[in-house]
């Protein structure tokens, strides 16, 4: 390591200490970040995490909305986002003015909103999921209710699938999951032929329908610590394989695509953590009208975990 990352992570820590801060990334950060970080973990994780912290300043190492929850949980908290071009593109895919449209055109539904939404979206359903979660929390509505779930299709699709459950899909998708081809799978089994083949479901479901389990990120990261499996084949962005080897040295880790990168989880850095725990900057604050409303939602996914 070179001597300017070393003073660089001791200034982090330095300033860590004096600001009462906590550092959360998600599993998709850079590796570096992760092992900066107080806790690394998938949306739920770091939701029940920020809720709890008694810290001072939450420096969020993730994407806006991830920001946005934890100002939902934690009003009394800064919260920090080292840049704010962290945003992720399948949040912005549904917007306020068009689930209102929807929800009148299906009065009485039930509105469940995956957590890579906005605080407004949030602000406009019933009940927020996970990947880790949404079956749950689906399985939770009355079998008479109309459900309308956004804004991801192939989660939607894939909670439809498991549940039994006919919902309303809004069009909206991960374009880094999208990535991930039934081909790649083929190709990373044809090379590893005893590999376990672990697929987020955000992925399409021709890509799903070829693994062995379909988890959230947490659990990719559980089921890869209890699997006796010695090679597994991990279909998500690709930066949770920096976790997966750092937990499971014994383990090999292939990813089902190397085009599974999000670009937007990829430019926060240990410099940007530093600038903004030396200037404050960026916070991510909730208004108030909001932020009550959407708490409401995220409130009933924590309670069912």
């Amino acid at each position: 390591m070179e001597d300017s990352d070393v003073k660089l992570k001791e200034e982090i820590v330095d300033l860590k200490k004096r600001r009462n801060t906590v550092i959360l990334a998600h599993n998709y950060q850079l590796g570096e970040v992760q092992d900066m970080a107080d806790f690394v973990g998938d949306s739920l994780e770091l939701s029940q995490k920020a809720a709890t912290t008694e810290a001072d300043v939450i420096v969020f190492c993730g994407v806006h909305f991830m920001a946005e929850t934890a100002s939902i949980l934690c009003p009394d908290k800064i919260v920090l986002l080292p840049d704010m071009n962290a945003g992720c593109p399948m949040a912005n895919m549904v917007t306020v003015p068009r689930l209102r449209e929807k929800k009148k055109e299906h009065p009485g539904a039930t509105v469940v909103c995956y957590v890579n939404s906005t605080a407004a979206v949030k602000a406009e359903s019933d009940v927020c999921c996970t990947s880790a979660n949404a079956v749950k929390v689906v399985e939770k509505i009355p079998v008479n209710e109309e459900i309308i779930f956004v804004p991801d299709q192939y989660l939607g699709g894939y909670v439809a699938a498991q549940t039994g459950r006919k919902m309303i899909l809004w069009p909206g998708y991960c374009p880094t999951h999208i990535r991930i081809r039934p081909q790649d799978i083929s190709r990373q089994r044809a090379e590893h032929p005893q590999a376990k083949v672990l697929v987020h479901p955000e992925c399409r479901p021709e890509a799903t329908a070829l693994a062995d389990e379909v988890l959230s990120t947490g659990g990719i990261i559980r089921l890869s610590r209890e699997t006796e499996a010695a090679e597994i084949i991990i279909g998500t962005e690709i930066g949770i394989i920096h976790r997966l080897r750092k937990e499971n040295p014994g383990k090999k880790f292939f990813p089902a695509s190397e085009q599974a990168v999000c670009p937007r989880m990829k430019l926060i850095t240990l410099e940007s953590i530093l600038g903004s725990l030396e200037e404050m900057t960026p916070e991510v604050k909730v208004p108030e009208r909001i932020r009550l409303r959407a708490k409401a939602a995220v409130d009933r996914m924590l309670e069912i975990g």
